[in-house]
């Protein structure tokens, strides 16, 4: 498959399309060029994306693959008869299916994002990216029994990124506390956390890779000395270990991973998608 091209066509965002589209991609080991067509919402347009494809296959001498989630019939139409690549219809492989099953025909929705405004679901997902903002990294210990999670760690133990993506992707409101060497010498949790302890979960990390991650930002400081990492590190876990707060490394496993596992502990009770 090298120099073979991929394209994620759609009528609305194309995140669909491209989400799915990676994770099929992910199964085979090859190198491809990805391009992304959103906004095809009319003939025209999708006369236009045709012949971009076209002219890729010309060039590449081999048809590109075309994941799409159009939902508009006369644009998919276009696609299935004046596109000469191979054209992965993900509404059509299962959207049709799943009418003729449930007996009932689907909305027809242009992109998961197209009705944003009216919806309460997206609002409540903009309210927790602000909340994870300005719970980030101890900023503010105002409000933490709204938090659906509150992660605690060392520094750059990956805290920011997975509150973040538990705020954009499910709409959790995730508040993050660092771990610092004053609780450790106290031996208690941060006081603002002492009633929240239900709310808790803990992110580790090897104290190699952590000063790897500290020397970028912080180049041969105490911060990043192996040494001091490590003492942080196994003090962080020690403090986990007596206050019983569930946790996990970071070392090896992607932001997609940690918060799978995080939601999987702290089971919450509403999730937005």
């Amino acid at each position: 498959m090298s120099h073979r091209t991929v394209f994620f066509v759609s009528d609305g965002t194309g995140i669909t399309a491209e989400t799915f589209g990676n994770a099929i991609l992910a199964q085979f080991e090859a190198t491809v060029r990805r391009v992304r067509l959103p906004f095809l919402d009319s003939v025209d347009k999708a006369h236009q994306a045709a012949r971009q494809i076209n002219h890729t296959a010309e060039v590449e001498g081999r048809r590109p693959l075309v994941f799409t989630t159009v939902v508009n019939a006369e644009v998919l139409d276009v696609f299935q008869h004046h596109c000469r690549g191979m054209l992965l219809d993900m509404f059509g492989t299962f959207v049709q299916p799943l009418e003729e099953e449930l007996g009932i025909k689907s909305n027809h929705r242009v992109g998961r994002f197209s009705d944003a405004s009216k919806s309460k679901a997206y609002h409540d997902r903009i309210e927790a990216i602000n909340y994870s903002l300005a719970h980030d990294d101890g900023q503010s210990d105002k409000d933490l029994e709204s938090a659906d999670v509150i992660l605690v760690g060392v520094s750059r133990s990956g805290k920011t990124p997975t509150s973040l993506y538990l705020a954009m992707q499910y709409g959790l409101k995730a508040s993050n506390y660092p771990l610092i060497p004053e609780d450790f010498e106290r031996r208690k949790l941060p006081p603002a956390l002492a009633t929240h302890r239900k709310k808790l979960f803990g992110l580790t990390i090897a104290p190699d890779r952590l000063s790897e991650i500290r020397n970028e930002r912080r180049p041969n400081s105490r911060y990043a000395d192996l040494e001091n990492c490590r003492m942080e590190v196994a003090e962080a876990e020690a403090m986990m270990r007596r206050e019983g707060i569930r946790w996990l490394s970071t070392t090896t496993k992607s932001i997609e991973e940690i918060a799978t596992t995080i939601l999987q502990e702290v089971r919450p009770e509403r999730l937005e998608y």
